[in-house]
């Protein structure tokens, strides 16, 4: 894909072409161009409506949120107009084709660009710098190739030229091999966050190797992207030796720690030791993952915070998983209660009241133990399992709490507080003074 031919076998209007454009539109067959324009658009029009009615309501880079709004009407359009110009051309001057058909490219290259970047980059700021940037130099090389002023562009900036190695290279090739890759970059993007939406919908327990997928994937087609955009701009491959040995050399030493997060996490989204939705425990913080990129792994804990932690730490250090073969965790609590209770008497009424608590499990059953004979009473520990540890133990314990306590209260049970009792010993007496009367 070069600038020299946008559209293949159409020529940009010379200067008499332009001046007596007003005067073709007058002409009937600048009117039958005209209906068969309308005739392309009204067409790709129907086809997206007729597409997007069952597809049901979606919101995708091609069809958008409306008809005309997705980067599918105006391809779709380009294309049923450039087939009705190959099939016309021989009859009709078609210059109001030779007009339209570079808008049409330009109104395509735009919508796709900025439909690709708003969903690869949904909370960017600079995302209306870079839909302005495009927009504009779009219409400014339709305006350049209509008016015949980018054909001389081009062929000026063959005339600029260095040598880079054993390569001779251009200011044009340059130029058409920035866009290539701009291009090549939003196709990748646009194929991978198509298949990324395909690979995730409707994944449960295997999303962690789908994720895997998704990122190999991307991978892959941002480094086919890359080759082809450098071969399209006259750059030899094989010069790309060196910088892969300088590469080797740069993660052996500066980026080993960057190497090896990656490395890490495609081991860990390969061996499903770590999902999504678990809930671990790393470097005392403790949070479910949300979600396993290739080089670090999000937690977001109950209370909202989030820490990024390095997949390397994930293989290296212990990580405590709560949820890696059964989701169900143990919650325990203790109470005590004054000497002389009928501790047998008081557990069945205990365990109903816990039973009844909302989130405990029925299967495995709550337990009571009398854990030891503490200073100031007897010790009871219960226990009890939550299937949903992500949202929180806080709420199912302070229940629970509560529930023994209107039970003991209930039954009259009260819970010992530490009392002491001081032990003074009474003053020791004075001793009697001896009194002696002096010699005679």
């Amino acid at each position: 894909m070069t600038l020299e031919h946008p559209v293949q076998d159409i020529s940009p209007l010379t200067a008499r072409e332009l001046s007596n454009l007003w005067v073709h539109l007058q002409k009937p067959a600048a009117i039958s161009e005209i209906a068969i324009l309308l005739g392309c658009l009204g067409l790709s029009w129907l086809i997206v409506r007729l597409w997007r009615g069952r597809q049901g309501d979606v919101r995708s880079i091609w069809l958008g949120h409306r008809v005309i709004d997705g980067a599918l009407f105006p391809v779709l359009s380009l294309g049923l107009a450039l087939l009705a110009y190959r099939l016309l051309q021989n009859q009709w001057p078609m210059l109001l084709f030779r007009v339209a058909l570079p808008v049409l490219m330009s109104l395509a290259v735009i919508r796709v660009t900025v439909k690709v970047l708003r969903v690869v980059f949904p909370e960017s700021r600079a995302m209306r710098v870079i839909e302005r940037t495009v927009s504009w130099l779009a219409w400014l090389a339709t305006v350049s190739w209509v008016t015949g002023l980018l054909p001389i562009l081009l062929t000026e900036m063959e005339g600029v030229t260095w040598k880079v190695g054993g390569s001779v290279l251009n200011l044009r090739s340059l130029i058409e091999g920035a866009i290539n890759a701009v291009l090549v970059l939003i196709l990748s993007l646009s194929l991978s966050s198509a298949l990324e939406s395909q690979l995730l919908k409707g994944a449960t327990d295997n999303i962690s190797l789908r994720k895997m997928a998704v990122n190999a994937l991307r991978s892959i087609l941002l480094l086919v992207g890359f080759m082809l955009a450098m071969s399209t701009a006259g750059i030899d491959l094989t010069a790309l030796s060196v910088f892969g040995g300088a590469i080797g050399v740069g993660l052996g030493f500066g980026l080993q720690k960057l190497a090896a997060n990656y490395v890490s996490g495609f081991v860990i989204l390969a061996e499903r030791s770590l999902r999504i939705g678990d809930l671990v425990k790393v470097d005392n913080f403790e949070g479910t993952i949300t979600d396993i990129n290739t080089r670090y792994t999000v937690l977001r804990a109950v209370g909202g915070r989030e820490a990024i932690v390095p997949n390397e730490t994930l293989i290296t250090q212990r990580v405590e998983n709560a949820s890696l073969s059964d989701r169900r965790v143990s919650v325990t609590t203790v109470v005590q209660v004054a000497y002389g209770t009928d501790v047998r008497a008081l557990f069945p009424e205990l365990l109903a009241a816990v039973s009844e608590v909302p989130r405990v499990m029925a299967d495995p059953a709550p337990a009571i133990l009398l854990s030891s004979f503490a200073a100031d009473g007897l010790e009871l520990t219960i226990s009890f399992w939550v299937l949903d540890p992500e949202l929180g133990l806080g709420a199912p314990r302070s229940n629970v709490n509560l529930a023994v306590l209107d039970t003991l209260n209930r039954l009259g049970i009260d819970i010992p507080f530490p009392q002491r009792v001081l032990h003074i010993p009474p003053p020791a007496s004075a001793l009697p003074l001896e009194v002696s009367s002096p010699a005679p």
